[in-house]
Parts: structure tokens; C-alpha cells; sequence
């Protein structure tokens, strides 16, 4: 086995071992023991255990980053094809390669670099600000709420990746129509002051004025709707007093 060979082949043990087990539970006697030599190979290599996690993730990072940057790179595309696209490139990403995916959203070492899971996430957030920045323009809602928007889209598709990767019950175009169905209705039909109607200080304030208002009429009581008209004293007469006139 060449050099180059013996590299790939650790790399793959590396993204397996790191794919289920997670990066701490992982040791240099495991990779070694796994890839049948010992563990100078290992170190000669990458220098450590920390060494073949950087190149994994570095890796795994390169192939997400472009995937999602090809799916959101088209500024003429109509929003909801975007969305889609999106959505499904990352599916698609998860299903090709379900063991970099574990990697990059497990557990990672405490001096993880800059070029993190996390940090790809914040580069693509910033990407789907900018889209989403054009569509509130468009719907004339206020912008200030943009980069909110922006983590919910990304966060709500990366969890429910996380979950397909291990309940795979639907098919990824199934689950791609799924997560546009709540994103794209969800965008479309937005509140430019969205509030809570039912928990929260000015809900409860509202519902305790409620109250107040029917307590009041339920005090009042009901009105009658046709009263009894009452009788003057020159309208009733005895028969003896009409009599004597």
C-alpha cells in the first residue's frame, strides 16, 4: 500500500470511528488497531488523534459548503426553488454521506477551529439573509427581523436532517416538499408585527380585560327587550267612578 493509500485508508477509519463513537471517545490505539498497523503510521501521518479529525471535518466541510453554496447561489431563481433546492442539496449531502454528516454534528474537540460545523452554519446564514432581506423588501415587512428568520430556516432544516439521517421513513424528496411546505407557507404569509395571542404579558393583560368586560354585564344583568309600559293614574278608574260620571 502506497503512502498516499495508507493516508486515505485512515482517513475513511477516522470518519467511521468519529461517526459513531464521537471525537473524545476515540483513541489513537483504536484507529491503529482498526487499520491494522501501529501508531507511528498514525502520527507519522497526522500527527495524533487531533490531526485526522482536523482533515476529516476540513473535508466534510469543503464538500457541504459547496453543495450549499451552489443551492443558494442563484439570485434570478424564483424564492421557493431556492428554498427547495436548498433543502434538498442538504438531504442529498446527508444521504451520500451519512458518516461526514454524523461527524460534523457531533461532539467536537474543545479546540475545535474556526472552520467548525457551527462557523459554516453562520456563513450560510448570512447567505439566506440576503435572500430573505429582498422578500421582506417585497412583502414590505420590517428587516430587523431578518436574521431571526435566517437561524430558524437554517436550525429547522439541519435538526430535522440530524433526525432523517437516522429515521429514514421517508424518502429525501418527501422530507425536502415537507420542510419547504412549513418554511416556504410560513414565509409567505408572515405578519409584519407578529404578536402572541394567547400567552405572554399582553395576551394576559388582554384576556383580564375580558373578563372585566363580562363581569360588568353579568352584573348589569339582561335588559328586557320589549318593557311593560306603565299605566298612568288618570288611565286606571274604578267602574263606581265611571258610573257616577
Amino acid at each position: 500500500m502506497t503512502s498516499f493509500q495508507r493516508r486515505e485508508q485512515l482517513i475513511e477509519i477516522g470518519r467511521s470511528l468519529f461517526a459513531s463513537k464521537g471525537f473524545e471517545a476515540v483513541s489513537v490505539e483504536e484507529i491503529a488497531a482498526t487499520a491494522k498497523v501501529s501508531k507511528p503510521i498514525v502520527y507519522e501521518h497526522f500527527g495524533g488523534k487531533e490531526g485526522l479529525y482536523a482533515v476529516v471535518v476540513d473535508r466534510e466541510m469543503r464538500a457541504l459548503t459547496d453543495t450549499l453554496v451552489n443551492a443558494l447561489s442563484d439570485q434570478q431563481a424564483h424564492p421557493r426553488q431556492i428554498v427547495e433546492r436548498a433543502a434538498l442539496a442538504l438531504l442529498t449531502y446527508v444521504e451520500e454521506n451519512a458518516k461526514g454528516f454524523r461527524v460534523l454534528t457531533r461532539d467536537s474537540p474543545k479546540t475545535d477551529p474556526a472552520g467548525s460545523f457551527s462557523s459554516l452554519l453562520g456563513d450560510i446564514s448570512i447567505r439566506v439573509e440576503d435572500l430573505l432581506t429582498e422578500s421582506f423588501k417585497r412583502q414590505h415587512l420590517p428587516a430587523k427581523g431578518v436574521p431571526y428568520y435566517a437561524q430558524m430556516l437554517i436550525g429547522m432544516t439541519v435538526y430535522t436532517c440530524q433526525y432523517w439521517a437516522d429515521q429514514r421513513k421517508l424518502s429525501k424528496e418527501q422530507l425536502a416538499a415537507h420542510i419547504v411546505n412549513l418554511a416556504w407557507y410560513g414565509l409567505s404569509r408572515m405578519e409584519a408585527k407578529p404578536e402572541l395571542r394567547f400567552e405572554g404579558d399582553k395576551a394576559q393583560r388582554e384576556a383580564e380585560k375580558r373578563m372585566e368586560r363580562e363581569e360588568r354585564k353579568a352584573v348589569k344583568g339582561p335588559k328586557s327587550e320589549n318593557p311593560l309600559p306603565q299605566s298612568s293614574p288618570m288611565a286606571t278608574s274604578s267602574p263606581e267612578e265611571t258610573e257616577a260620571d
